[in-house]
């Protein structure tokens, strides 16, 4: 027999309702990039979009058992996307276009603590390591430009097209994983960043130019490993950007049950 495919949830990007919208933006839309669905495609995986309770729903939280998802999925990815609030880590915006997206916060951490108790892994992509972050406790710098002395560039109008380099933390799991390089460059769309590390969570890549953290990873089980880069935006074979397949593969192992 045959063994089925890996069921990985992938949480949802949120477009809220704009006030005096009509059509499509008066409604509260639930998507993804097709880019980060493929990526986790490329192996024997199905995907899953979570869906996240808004306001104006039919459906109501209280109505949703979040533990029913690791009981029918193997995984949980968290996608990048807004900003996480400052009120989410006890902080008021700096700036009005900090606001972030609380709903989605609040939402994302309770699915973030399902998997955890249910022993199920989980990946955090650019504001996925965040939230994992602040969910465990820590906090974020709000704007990495403003508020950081001599912070090097790290979102680009350029997009999916701008990358800068980062290096392994020594007896990093990563480091373990990428035993030939001390590390590459990676595609960086964020303008907030970790500040003060989760309790539990470890260091596992720096920028090389100016020391920020680009990933972390919770010490011991259940599986769960936060990338502040996009890996869905490196071309496969590409020779100027991380192959992040093996970090890939690692994730789905311990979907599996493996040892990682």
């Amino acid at each position: 027999m045959s063994r089925r495919p890996l069921r990985i949830g992938l949480s949802a990007r949120v477009y809220h309702p704009q006030a005096g919208a009509t059509g499509l933006q008066s409604k509260s839309l639930h998507y993804l990039e097709q880019s980060v669905a493929h990526w986790v495609m490329s192996r024997d995986v199905m995907v899953l979009m979570i869906p996240a309770v808004s306001g104006d729903g039919i459906v109501h939280r209280s109505s949703i058992r979040l533990s029913d998802y690791p009981q029918y999925l193997d995984g949980l990815i968290l996608q990048g996307g807004a900003d996480i609030s400052p009120q989410t880590y006890g902080e008021s915006p700096v700036h009005p276009d900090w606001q972030g997206d609380r709903v989605r916060d609040v939402y994302e951490m309770e699915l973030l603590h399902e998997f955890m108790e249910a022993g199920k892994p989980v990946l955090g992509i650019c504001r996925g390591a965040q939230l994992i972050n602040v969910a465990m406790g820590g906090s974020l710098y709000q704007d990495i430009a403003s508020q950081i002395d001599d912070a090097s560039t790290h979102q680009h109008p350029d997009y999916d097209q701008f990358s800068h380099a980062i290096e392994w933390e020594s007896n990093s799991g990563l480091a373990r994983l990428f035993p030939a390089s001390s590390g590459g460059n990676v595609v960086s769309i964020h303008h907030q960043a970790i500040k003060s590390l989760g309790k539990g969570l470890r260091v596992e890549a720096r920028s090389t130019q100016d020391g920020l953290i680009e990933a972390v990873r919770l010490d011991g089980k259940p599986y769960v490993l936060g990338l502040q880069w996009h890996p869905e935006f490196h071309p496969p074979g590409s020779p100027d950007l991380l192959n992040c397949n093996p970090i890939l593969d690692e994730f789905l192992n311990a979907a599996r049950g493996r040892r990682w």
